[in-house]
C-alpha cells in the first residue's frame, strides 16, 4: 500500500510530545515532512525530535501552552522562522478528567477542560487562519473525540469541550472554503496514550475492562492507526474533503 504523501509539507503539531501527536509526528517525518513538535512538556517534544533527527527526519521543537494566546502567537512565530510557509496544524493538545456525575466534577476542571481544548484550538486556529488566507490556503484538523458526537456520562466536560471542537471545525470549514483553506476533526475512541493508561490506572478491573471493551473491536486504538488516518488528511489525497469529523473509534458509534 503507498502511504499519504507529504513530502516538503511544514505540519505544526500541538501536545505533540506524546500519544497521538508523538505518533503523528513520528509518521509524518518518516513521509518527509517538516514537522513541528509543541508541547507544553518541552523536555518530551526535545526528546521525540531528538529521535526524530536521529532517525534522518526534519524536526523541531518548541514550547507552547495554548490557553496563553500569547505563547500560540510565539509558537507560530517560531514555526515561520523556521519554514515561512505553515501548510497544515495539527490541534492535537488536550486533557481529559476522571470519570465522576457531573455534580461531582469541580468547576475548577470543568473550565480546564474548556481552556486546553477548546479555547486552545480557537486561539490556535485564528493564528493559522491570519497566516494560511494570505499565503494560498492549508489545512488544519482538529483532534476532537467520539465524546463530541454522542453523549458521555461520567465525562460531561470533556464532552462538552469536544462537542465545541466539532462545533469550531464545521463553522469555520465553511467560512474559509473558498480561500483554499481545508478545516476537519479527527474523532478517536479510547486509544492507548498516557492519557488513558492514566484514566485506566485509576479504575478497578471491571472498569478497565468496560472501557477496554466499549466497542465491538474489544480493544483500544492504537496512536499509530490514528496517526495513519491523520497523514492521509496532511496529504492531498483528502483534497475535496472539508467540515468533517474522521471516526476511529472500533465500530463504537455503528
Amino acid at each position: 500500500m503507498v502511504a499519504s504523501n507529504v513530502e516538503g509539507k511544514h505540519i505544526l503539531i500541538t501536545g505533540g510530545g506524546s500519544g497521538i501527536g508523538a505518533a503523528s509526528a513520528k509518521t509524518l517525518c518518516e513521509r518527509g515532512a517538516l514537522v513541528g513538535v509543541a508541547d507544553l512538556n518541552i523536555e518530551a517534544a526535545e526528546a521525540l525530535v531528538h529521535e526524530l533527527k536521529e532517525a534522518g527526519g526534519n524536526a523541531y521543537a518548541v514550547k507552547v501552552d495554548v490557553t496563553e494566546p500569547d505563547e500560540v502567537n510565539a509558537m507560530f512565530e517560531a514555526a515561520f522562522s523556521q519554514q515561512a510557509k505553515l501548510d497544515v496544524i495539527i490541534n492535537n493538545a488536550g486533557i481529559d478528567h476522571f470519570p465522576a456525575p457531573l455534580t461531582e466534577v469541580d468547576d475548577a476542571m470543568f473550565m480546564k477542560n474548556i481552556q486546553v481544548n477548546l479555547a486552545g484550538v480557537w486561539y490556535c486556529m485564528k493564528n493559522a487562519l491570519k497566516h494560511m488566507t494570505v499565503n494560498g490556503g492549508g489545512h488544519i484538523i482538529n483532534i476532537a473525540s467520539v465524546a463530541g458526537l454522542r453523549s458521555a456520562p461520567m465525562i460531561s466536560a470533556y464532552s462538552a469541550s469536544k462537542h465545541g471542537v466539532i462545533g469550531l471545525t464545521k463553522s469555520a470549514a465553511v467560512e474559509y472554503a473558498r480561500a483554499n483553506i481545508r478545516i476537519n476533526a479527527v474523532c478517536p475512541s479510547f486509544v492507548d496514550t498516557p492519557m488513558v493508561q492514566g484514566v485506566l490506572s485509576k479504575l478497578d478491573e471491571r472498569g478497565q475492562k468496560a472501557m477496554v471493551g466499549a466497542n465491538p473491536m474489544k480493544r483500544l486504538g492504537k496512536p499509530e492507526e490514528i496517526a495513519n488516518a491523520i497523514a492521509w488528511l496532511c496529504s492531498d489525497e483528502s483534497s475535496f474533503m472539508t467540515g468533517q469529523s474522521v471516526v476511529l473509534d472500533g465500530g463504537m458509534l455503528a
